[in-house]
């Protein structure tokens, strides 16, 4: 199976709290981005990589990977004012008829046993997202009111998000919308069914102080557990 790896790291870190984009902040000594992209590698170091960037870090993140001696092979394209056009320019990257996994900078943390079924069944179905159940009680509220709702009926989405290079290239193709949050949005709107696969309970998105700090705490297990390390 051919594949291609696209990561996201478009985001400005607005929750973080901090001047520098979340995806350069670092984990365990190396920015987060790095401690991604070396995920990735470690599961398929031939895996095509391309990093979608913001234009005002290109030189930055050049700089850092000259300092820290970071070499895995990735192309680097420009980041778009939103996900949706950061994904559509990196697609012109992609190796034609290729499984594309698309990731977000800031989860370094997705098993193995993660990725191997999110490329399994979208080679099988065309799609499959990643997803874990929701721990809690949820409350739906609107117009300042508040219903209890079935939490069986819901699921947290991650990534990788995998896809058919043909139905991803197609699904792109569509006009933008706000209702656009990640990938499988952008492939359900353009008619494809998205299956679900199980993610792992590790494989959170740090975008908030407290993440970062979790991660930290986690990183250790996550090693020892994850079949990359």
């Amino acid at each position: 199976m051919k594949k291609t790896l696209i990561v996201v790291a478009g985001g400005r870190g607005i929750r973080m709290g901090s001047e520098l984009p979340k995806q350069f902040l670092y984990l365990r000594g190396r920015p987060i981005l790095m401690q991604t992209l070396d995920l990735f590698h470690r599961y398929d170091p031939g895996i095509p990589i391309v990093l979608g960037l913001p234009e005002a870090y290109m030189e930055y993140w050049e700089d850092l990977c000259r300092k820290m001696d970071f070499n895995i092979p990735h192309r680097i394209t420009p980041g778009g004012k939103t996900r949706f056009y950061t994904v559509r320019k990196a697609l012109q990257q992609a190796v034609p008829g290729s499984m594309i996994a698309v990731h977000d900078a800031v989860r370094p943390f997705a098993s193995r046993d993660t990725i191997d079924r999110c490329f399994d069944a979208a080679g099988k179905e065309g799609a499959a997202i990643p997803c874990v159940e929701v721990p809690g009680s949820l409350r739906e509220v609107r117009q300042g009111k508040s219903v209890w709702v079935d939490r069986q009926f819901y699921r947290l989405v991650q990534t990788p998000q995998v896809f058919d290079h043909d139905i991803l290239i197609r699904s792109y193709r569509q006009a933008y919308e706000d209702a656009f949050t990640d990938d499988a949005s952008v492939v359900e709107k353009a008619g494809f069914p998205v299956s679900l696969v199980e993610g792992n309970r590790e494989n959170l998105k740090i975008t908030t102080p407290e993440d970062l700090v979790y991660a930290e705490a986690l990183w250790d297990s996550f090693r020892e557990k994850s079949g990359l390390y």
